[in-house]
């Protein structure tokens, strides 16, 4: 195995001396993008495993003999959404329990067990919807991956650079779910609709690929170890809640949309599975590609800021989409679908880029020797419990689909005035915690320097 690349306690944090400022110019830097780039590749694999399901829903038929309701549909892309969600919390614990490099071979050879289950199972005509869900649900262990990969990455970069850092990992990741349902997208297109086993398959060398290239180039370092309790002690803390409710209005919304984007225009407008394939992969394309870009926008303006205005732009394109369905227009109704998706991962990378802020600017004014150490212990923990908490927000979006078509109006109306009424709590939430000027509070430019401030 790979040598870790130090073993001093802290060598990856803010306050640094000028020894290690050298060491992150001559070796640092090097190894964090070549840890980063392997993360990017796991975790990409592990998002598309994860929301596979949102393209299997598409291919069942009775042409197959998988003939289930919208409702069961809608079912199945939420099981594997809660369980990736659930296990997300002892994922984040496991990359500091076991290390980085070590937890993502483990972690994604574990892929192939769900995903060959898939390939065998969707092509066996009048199996049972309990097998699917199942299915769905050893799928979920996908999900976990984003938080382990977010844990590790933080501790290879200071963190100043962690907004970018971050937003290109998890952007990375997050673009497995354009990418799962445009490979569904060409099955469909060059074998028609009725080989969904073709898309599970794709997956299965590639899951080796990144499994073996994880043990031979990643590294595990001393600063991702966490101390026992780290999520216990992080969850007393109140901005912890504040920030999993954000992260459920931002990373819910846009994992949520990627699994029921399919079956909403199906069900809005009956599209065909193909036309539905054509256009679900650019949502979650553009909104993962966005992610990086609201981790730099948070480097430039603070996170808090941003995120308050992505709130506010995320509130609009849901009115904009009871427009459209009202009106029955579907161009306006995609297209405001889409931007929504796109102010998702702008959220994901604003809201992410806060958490790191929160600790590093208690420590900034503490007199603790070890501050800078217990603040990342901190963060790291915090993105687990966020990611956790966050991802479940999924759950509640394809439950409340679910029930909007399943009602009388049988169309999407309630549940987008039940995501609008959301939206507009978070945008409240961000101004009141993080942004509105109070007595005692002081604040920078950029980042907070008074316990949980980011101001503008």
């Amino acid at each position: 195995m790979p040598a870790a690349p130090h073993t001093r306690p802290g060598r990856w944090i803010d306050g640094w001396d000028p020894e290690d400022a050298v060491f992150w110019e001559r070796t640092g830097r090097r190894v964090a993008r070549r840890n980063l780039r392997l993360s990017i590749l796991s975790e990409h694999i592990g998002f598309s495993v994860w929301s596979i399901w949102s393209v299997m829903v598409l291919f069942m038929s009775p042409a197959i003999g998988l003939g289930f309701t919208a409702s069961e549909k809608f079912l199945l892309t939420t099981v594997p959404t809660l369980v990736g969600a659930l296990l997300r919390l002892p994922y984040s614990y496991a990359v500091t329990r076991f290390g980085g490099r070590n937890w993502t071979v483990v972690s994604t050879a574990a892929l192939l067990v769900p995903t060959a289950s898939t390939a065998y199972f969707v092509q066996q005509p009048g199996t049972e919807l309990w097998v699917f869900l199942v299915l769905g649900a050893l799928t979920g262990v996908g999900g976990g991956n984003f938080a382990s990969s977010m844990t590790n990455i933080t501790a290879f970069f200071p963190q100043r650079a962690q907004g970018w850092a971050l937003g290109l990992n998890a952007g990375g990741g997050n673009i497995g779910v354009a990418v799962v349902q445009l490979v569904g997208l060409l099955v469909v297109a060059l074998a028609g609709n009725t080989s969904p086993a073709l898309v599970a398959g794709v997956y299965l060398p590639l899951i080796v690929l990144a499994a073996l290239l994880a043990a031979v180039r990643m590294d595990n370092i001393d600063a991702v170890v966490a101390a026992p309790g780290a999520q216990l002690e992080v969850v007393r803390d109140r901005h912890a809640w504040w920030i999993s409710l954000l992260y459920v209005g931002t990373f819910g919304s846009f994992i949520g949309y990627g699994f029921a984007f399919g079956l909403v225009l199906q069900n809005e407008f009956g599209s065909s599975p193909l036309q539905a394939a054509t256009w679900t992969f650019l949502g979650p394309l553009l909104g993962s590609l966005a992610r990086p870009l609201g981790g730099r926008m948070s480097d430039r303006f603070g996170g808090a800021l941003v995120t308050f205005w992505n709130f506010l732009a995320m509130a609009v394109a849901t009115g904009v989409l009871l427009v459209a369905s009202g009106s029955g227009s579907f161009p306006l109704y995609l297209t405001a679908f889409i931007a929504l998706f796109v102010l998702t991962g702008v959220g994901n990378g604003s809201v992410y880029k806060m958490i790191p802020g929160i600790f590093t600017a208690r420590a900034a004014l503490s007199s603790i020797p070890d501050a800078f150490a217990r603040a990342r212990r901190l963060s790291g923990a915090l993105m687990g419990v966020a990611g956790a908490v966050g991802a479940l927000g999924g759950v509640f979006i394809n439950l409340t689909f679910r029930a909007s078509f399943g009602g009388s109006a049988a169309n999407g109306n309630a549940a987008l005035l039940t995501f609008l009424a959301f939206y507009v709590l978070c945008l409240v939430v961000t101004w009141a915690v993080y942004l509105r000027p109070a007595p005692g509070r002081v604040a920078t430019r950029r980042e907070p320097v008074a316990e949980g401030v980011t101001s503008a």
